[in-house]
């Protein structure tokens, strides 16, 4: 048995070159000699790539077939109450997810996120349906999904209009943070008749602050900017 010098990796007696390191194996008392034939095939082999639209439609029909089964055993079987529209809602909101990436790739982002809003928006309504009340729907998840939505939206056009870094972005995030708070803690009183005072949104909002004064700086400063890209490996 024999071993490679460079790596000390054990070699089979019919390879030609280290599988590890790739350093020429060379037996000085087997000069000259033919090598057997090796084990492992000539040609490698590739599994064929399966096609986007073919997985779409099989997902799709996947989830179709979820939805209809599991609506089916409501009506029928399990009739206490309407918990298939969890599930409906679920396929929803993943053939919504999933149709940019199989069906449509050149579907514009702002749209995509649009829709996938709009498809949560639709689960909640669905759970807020088969519950006591939709005060909450309205009040507080429709509201908390249309901030988000519009917060990711905006982070993505900024970042295909002006040109965008990790601390440009980190900016703009510790921006949208705070602000995203400090609206939630304000939806959160209005919905339960509370004052509408800044609590541990005003923490928040402090913190964020402090690093957006920091990040603005460092932006600001090119000698500093260079210095923290050079030492993060930015």
């Amino acid at each position: 048995m024999s071993y490679c010098v460079n790596c000390g990796v054990e070699l089979e007696a019919s390879l030609r070159e280290c599988p590890l390191c790739h350093t020429p194996v060379i037996n000085p008392v087997e000069a000259g000699k033919e090598f057997p034939p090796s084990p492992f095939p000539a040609n490698k082999g590739q599994v064929e790539v399966v096609k986007r639209k073919d997985l779409g439609i099989l997902l799709s029909v996947v989830l179709t077939a979820t939805g209809v089964t599991c609506l089916l055993l409501n009506l029928l079987v399990f009739d206490h109450f309407l918990w298939s529209l969890l599930v409906i809602g679920i396929c929803i909101c993943l053939f919504v997810f999933i149709f940019p990436a199989v069906f449509y790739s050149k579907m514009p982002l702002l749209v995509s996120l649009s829709a996938d809003g709009m498809a949560v928006a639709v689960y909640l309504y669905m759970i807020a349906y088969i519950t006591p009340s939709t005060a909450w729907f309205w009040e507080l998840g429709l509201p908390i999904v249309a901030l988000v939505t519009l917060g990711v939206g905006i982070f993505v056009l900024l970042a295909k209009k002006v040109p965008f870094t990790i601390l440009s972005g980190a900016l703009c995030l510790f921006i949208e943070i705070p602000l995203f708070c400090t609206a939630l803690e304000l939806m959160i009183r209005r919905m339960i008749m509370s004052p509408l005072r800044l609590t541990w949104s005003a923490v928040v909002l402090t913190v964020c602050v402090i690093i957006d004064v920091a990040l603005i700086t460092i932006l600001v400063k090119k000698r500093l900017r260079n210095e923290v890209r050079r030492r993060l490996h930015f």
